[in-house]
């Protein structure tokens, strides 16, 4: 699927570019398998180059005509993006509390520590506010209010605070947290690449930003 500004009306449309019937890429399709990532790295992503591709006329996408149909998509795969960090949360949260329980230092468990106790209560607190989120945006979606603003107000929520948690179940298991083994270090990392996709951050701002204010900060 390639998203591209059609010349003759200069607005941006969705075309398919096929395999033939031997398995193979058009003439001019390039593409090679991104190495060195942090994260994610079960997803092979591809570096693409098109380079003179032509493709028939009929495999533009019927319901894609300008920009804001591309977002779209991205109204449905922020929201998705939102859901899947409450998923790190929760999985980090569970290896920190289980690691409290057993993990002994001074004769008993750290779990029974002030401070291991209170950063566990903050990442459940945090955690089950994301839940209510991800509840009230699965209602509106199925009743059909789901906006772009929202989906953007909930990528970067979850974002934020499951990279936040990921950090804190970092900190509980201490220098274990750093071994493949225990796994944290897979829900962190692949956190940082969420925390950049469907939209960074700062970009996912603007458009909350723009949706409260009526005003455009984005050039």
């Amino acid at each position: 699927m390639v998203w591209a500004r059609d010349v003759d009306d200069d607005r941006v449309k969705a075309v398919v570019v096929e395999k033939g019937d031997d398995g193979a890429h058009p003439e001019g399709y390039t593409a090679e398998v991104i190495t060195g990532k942090i994260g994610k790295r079960a997803v092979w992503q591809p570096d693409v180059t098109l380079r003179e591709v032509r493709v028939p006329r009929d495999n533009q996408l019927a319901e894609a005509h300008s920009f804001r149909d591309a977002t779209r998509v991205l109204t449905a795969t922020r929201g998705g993006a939102a859901w899947e960090s409450l998923g790190h949360a929760v999985a980090s949260y569970e290896i920190a509390l289980e690691y409290a329980k057993t993990r002994e230092q001074f004769g008993r468990p750290i779990a029974s520590f002030q401070l291991v106790q209170h950063t566990l209560a903050g990442m459940l607190a945090e955690i089950t506010g994301m839940q209510l989120y991800c509840l009230r945006m699965a209602q509106l979606q199925e009743q059909g209010r789901w906006t772009g603003p929202m989906a953007s107000l909930a990528k970067m929520h979850h974002a934020r605070k499951a990279r936040q948690i990921c950090l804190d179940a970092r900190d509980v298991l201490g220098g274990n947290g750093l071994l493949l083994e225990h796994h944290i270090a897979r829900h962190l990392t692949d956190m940082e690449v969420v925390h950049t996709y469907e939209g960074t951050d700062n970009i996912q701002a603007l458009l909350v930003g723009r949706d409260i204010t009526g005003i455009s900060a984005i050039s």
